[in-house]
């Protein structure tokens, strides 16, 4: 009993000194502010944290960091005094225009220490930003900017170049991109309006919703969710492995959608000539459009020519799912 009583006794006193080292300082953080001239590289990285990137003076980099303990940092040391040699000395490097944010060369401080950063920037800056988990926000950044995610979602307007957005969990939100654009979320919708260039997008269960501003190479792939492809104005290739599609613009090329179980919808301008070939297993055709036949006319599949057709080339094809030309 005595024995019982002394390891109770040093079990509650371990775990009072373990909250007293937990319960000190778990906030903090720093502010920097770093001269620069002329276009700026800037790389930003942290392992758990979010970051934010906006356009400001073309003078300067801007740099605020928050500092937050995880709740096992007491493990591996006092987390007040990571926190107070962080503030002191940030990971941060500069030399020139060439910015480097949160490459840490100290891995035992940084155990269990999360840093969100809010960054201002001249808008003629490259960016790249990395997080393992949390949201990253771009916006008026000229780029080109690269920006991934492993967990949490990625927003990005306002560049006046390409762009390339990944996220391992969460959505990806895009406006007013004039550029190319490259984005892939492994579970998570992709929504991108304003999008003034190319656009290929895969996403492994979401859907995708496009607008596009200016003609451009359009790719959109979902594993399942559904495909929405506005004002589309060169070669489209959509496809879903479940889930519906609808697409509309003035092509000026070929556009082949395909799905594996669900409806799609095709709206071309009203004097369109193209070639067709639509193809259901189970499913009804609806032609709103005058089509001359080529060879045996079928309920489920259907290949001509609209108005002549030799503009461009449009097939459709659906597992189980009507499809519905106008």
């Amino acid at each position: 009993m005595k024995f019982r009583s002394r390891l109770l006794l040093t079990c509650v006193m371990t775990c009072a000194a373990l909250l007293a080292m937990a319960d000190s300082r778990s906030e903090g953080s720093f502010d920097r502010t770093l001269s620069v001239s002329g276009p700026v590289d800037l790389d930003v990285e942290t392992g758990a944290g979010s970051i934010e990137v906006r356009s400001g003076s073309s003078a300067s980099v801007v740099i605020h960091g928050r500092i937050r303990v995880n709740g096992l940092a007491w493990f591996s040391g006092d987390p007040g005094d990571k926190v107070e040699r962080i503030e002191k000395k940030p990971p941060i490097e500069q030399n020139g225009n060439s910015i480097r944010i949160g490459r840490t060369h100290e891995s035992s401080l940084f155990q269990n220490i999360s840093i969100s950063y809010v960054i201002e920037t001249p808008a003629q800056t490259r960016l790249t930003s990395q997080t393992g988990s949390g949201t990253q926000t771009v916006a008026g950044v000229n780029g080109p900017v690269h920006a991934k995610t492993g967990s949490g979602s990625v927003r990005v307007e306002q560049t006046h170049s390409d762009i390339e957005a990944t996220t391992g969990s969460g959505a990806i939100d895009l406006n007013d991109i004039h550029g190319g654009v490259r984005a892939n979320a492994g579970s998570g919708s992709i929504r991108a309006h304003g999008i003034a260039g190319s656009f290929r997008a895969t996403t492994g269960s979401g859907n995708i919703d496009l607008v596009q501003s200016s003609p451009g190479y359009v790719d959109a792939q979902a594993g399942s969710g559904s495909l929405r492809l506005e004002n589309i104005q060169g070669n489209l290739h959509a496809s879903t492995g479940s889930g519906s599609i609808t697409a509309g613009g003035q092509p000026s090329g070929s556009w082949d959608l395909r799905s594996g179980s669900g409806s799609i919808s095709v709206r071309v301008p009203g004097d369109a000539r193209f070639d067709l070939y639509a193809h259901t297993s189970s499913g009804s055709l609806q032609l709103d459009v005058p089509v001359e036949v080529q060879g045996e006319i079928s309920k489920r599949e259907i290949r001509g020519k609209v108005r002549g057709g030799g503009s461009f080339a449009l097939n459709v094809h659906t597992g189980s799912g009507s499809i519905r030309i106008q």
